[in-house]
């Protein structure tokens, strides 16, 4: 399946791939096989306000009770239900107002029968009353509350461990943390999570032609749009980013920054077959390419390979190749390193194509597409330098390898930016 790693001597490595390419199916078998060898990351332990979107390293096991006490679920009188027996507003039963209660309060003193407690929503439930009874279901003054209604023993108010008991196992290892996880970790006592440590992802972007992010475009150089979009990816995908700035075209530099600790290395740009793409070269030489060349447009010349031990996938210069070499190929690895599914983050919908697309069978294609009221229309312009086409798309649709395309009609699923 993979490619030889080491070249003969005389051997140009970067024109291997493009004489006979990888299927994307074995490219992805052998990038799965990788991940499936690699070592588990460690675990770390992260304070809860910065942990939102972290992947649990283990189960969290409630100590505590939520809520711990018995509580008001509303505004309005805490009463025995016994002393409500036949009340309606045709014939109110009357109670003695003896207190009020409020969060954060505990009331002194148990209730007897004939009275009852004016009570606050979140305020503990005083001694000797099994109900609320809610404001409007009633007539009061300071002293004295009239009860239009009967009540049931246990209404309108929380038991204790009603939302979580003592053993409850809250969050499984696993879990990519939502704020709403925070917030039941908050009320369970936790000021810390033990999470997986992130990814550590090496962006590489190459090109004398570059200039770094900020800039503004002069001459016949254009600014980094990679570098950042490559960054803004992996941070998606539960990693973290280490993009410091260009690359010069030269070997020696290159090598260095494919050799900076990290747990993946992503390299932008120098990775086809022009003079100045380095990076296959340095790849075979210092470590293993493996893969150089995949069957599909747009990224063709996407490679993978190892170094020092370390994946490294080489990803094309233009942009919208980039993208795609990377949801199709980094964003698996970097998502499976994270402990998160490797299933991309695309909400899918199916629509009614209003084009035909056809694709040469052997080639997985990547076709961006316009969404208007369930109609799939493909975006005219689909070159892999232009990025804006996927910006004005709402999605994209893929053509499998073994397809010769979709007529117009056609029922096809819509991977939607979003």
């Amino acid at each position: 399946m993979s490619q030889s790693s080491k070249p003969h001597p005389n051997a140009d490595v970067r024109m291997r791939g493009f004489v006979e390419r990888v299927t994307v199916e074995n490219a992805l078998a052998w990038l799965d096989n990788q991940l499936d060898s690699a070592p588990a990351l460690s675990a770390e332990i992260a304070p809860l306000g910065e942990s939102a979107g972290r992947v649990l390293a283990e189960d969290i096991r409630s100590q505590v009770n939520v809520p711990d006490f018995e509580r008001a679920m509303m505004d309005g009188f805490a009463v025995r239900s016994a002393d409500l027996q036949g009340a309606s507003a045709e014939a109110p039963v009357t109670l003695k107002v003896i207190g009020e209660c409020f969060p954060g309060q505990i009331f002194d003193g148990a209730i007897s029968a004939g009275c009852a407690v004016r009570i606050m929503t979140g305020a503990p439930l005083p001694t000797g009353v099994d109900a609320v009874l809610p404001v409007e279901k009633t007539k009061y003054s300071e002293t004295e509350v009239h009860a239009l209604a009967e009540l049931s023993p246990g209404k309108n108010f929380g038991s204790v461990g009603e939302d979580i008991q003592v053993g409850d196992i809250v969050l499984s290892a696993g879990r990519v943390l939502r704020p709403q996880d925070i917030g039941v970790l908050s009320s369970i006592g936790q000021g810390e999570v033990s999470v997986l440590r992130r990814p550590r992802v090496r962006i590489v972007v190459t090109g004398d032609e570059l200039l770094p992010a900020g800039s503004l475009p002069e001459g016949c150089q254009i600014v980094d749009a990679n570098g950042p979009m490559l960054s803004a990816l992996v941070a998606r995908d539960g990693g973290e980013p280490n993009h410091p700035g260009i690359v010069p075209d030269n070997r020696d530099a290159i090598l260095a920054a494919l050799r900076e600790d990290a747990d993946v290395i992503l390299c932008s740009g120098g990775s086809s077959v022009g003079q100045e793409d380095h990076v296959p070269t340095l790849l075979a030489e210092h470590g293993e390419l493996e893969i150089h060349g995949i069957a599909m447009r747009p990224a063709g010349p996407l490679g993978m390979g190892r170094i020092d031990g370390r994946l490294v996938v080489l990803l094309p210069g233009n942009p919208v190749a980039c993208l795609w070499g990377y949801d199709l190929f980094a964003s698996r690895a970097v998502r499976r390193l994270a402990g998160r599914p490797t299933d991309w983050p695309y909400r899918q919908i199916e629509g009614e194509l209003t084009k035909e697309i056809t694709s040469p069978v052997g080639r997985l294609d990547y076709i961006r597409v316009h969404m208007k009221r369930g109609q799939v229309e493909p975006v005219q312009a689909t070159g892999a330098s232009v990025l804006s086409s996927t910006t004005r798309a709402e999605g994209f649709i893929i053509i499998p390898t073994d397809s010769s395309g979709y007529s117009t009609g056609s029922i096809v699923n819509v991977f939607l930016y979003d």
